[in-house]
């Protein structure tokens, strides 16, 4: 999604990419076959993914409603909204209300999709040599982050677990990245006038190792865990004067930096450093090396 447009038409809206705005409110495809995503359904609770889009076409249809479309009719059944409304929402107008997805009727007893078993001091090799593979030194990684078992459809599975502020789980290992809901944003309150904000916890662990010898009241983070999540936090960002973006160079990262460059000059835009890698952890794994210093220089 671009904020930074002035105004969406109803034929602009239904030229953006569904996967890629769907990807923005923080859902992910459970099975990619050709041009087929298919997802668990953003509207309802369920266990089976029944929401489908096809990429080539950009046409979504949910098998449980019985209701398909383009991105226009996917924005009035998610947001209950207008057309009106979602077309101001696109163009950064207006904020909706992310909904609560109503959950099935015996929902209250039945087990969840990730259920954790075991939460340890990061110790597996594999895990470890990932992090070394992501430029992370393990001292780092284990003051934020733990190793996480899980069970997932009768198997059990273990990754490096970052805890956010309900309690729930980003879970990443080599060949798997999921979440122990509940989601939410992680943050770290050190009393500083200034906040630090990542999407994804890599990109503070990379930025917490280029910059481990600042005093640690020098900063506070928010980890949004979800570029979707961005109005959530943005009460605690904006209780600093200073608020630094460390969002991906992908089309919706660079759309939520517009967003927020747009609200106010509180917002400082620190992509640049990596401008031309995906993140700060994809900028330090493949060039940062050479340039870390500069960020520390930056921050003393």
């Amino acid at each position: 999604m671009n904020f930074s447009n002035n105004s969406f038409s109803i034929e602009q809206a239904k030229t953006i990419d569904l996967v890629n705005y769907l990807k923005s409110l923080g859902f992910e495809p459970e099975k990619i076959r050709y041009n087929d995503y298919s997802y668990l359904s953003p509207f309802r609770d369920e266990k089976e993914a029944s929401f489908k889009i096809n990429r080539r076409l950009n046409r979504w249809y949910d098998h449980g409603l019985g209701k398909g479309g383009n991105l226009i009719d996917f924005g009035i059944e998610y947001y209950k909204c207008s057309i009106p409304e979602l077309l101001r929402n696109l163009s950064g107008n207006l904020s909706l209300q992310q909904p609560l997805i109503s959950s099935l009727e015996n929902s209250g007893q039945q087990e969840p999709k990730i259920k954790i078993v075991e939460v340890n001091t990061l110790t597996s090799y594999s895990l470890l040599r990932y992090l070394e593979q992501r430029t992370i030194p393990v001292e780092i990684a284990q003051q934020f982050c733990k190793e996480v078992h899980y069970s997932l459809n009768d198997n059990t599975y273990y990754g490096i677990g970052f805890k956010n502020d309900l309690g729930g789980y980003e879970i990443r290992n080599p060949y798997f990245k999921t979440t122990a809901s509940p989601k939410g944003i992680t943050t770290f309150e050190n009393g500083s006038n200034e906040v630090v904000v990542f999407e994804g916890f890599f990109d503070y662990l990379s930025f917490k190792a280029m910059t481990k010898n600042l005093p640690k009241n020098s900063q506070d983070f928010v980890i949004l865990n979800s570029v979707s999540f961005f109005e959530r936090a943005r009460p605690f960002m904006e209780n600093h004067e200073s608020i630094r973006l460390y969002f991906d160079r992908d089309e919706t990262g660079q759309s939520y930096t517009k967003r927020a460059l747009s609200l106010s000059t509180k917002y400082k835009d620190e992509s640049t450093l990596y401008r031309n890698y995906k993140d700060l952890n994809d900028w330090s794994v493949n060039f940062g090396k050479s340039k870390k210093n500069n960020l520390r220089h930056k921050n003393s």
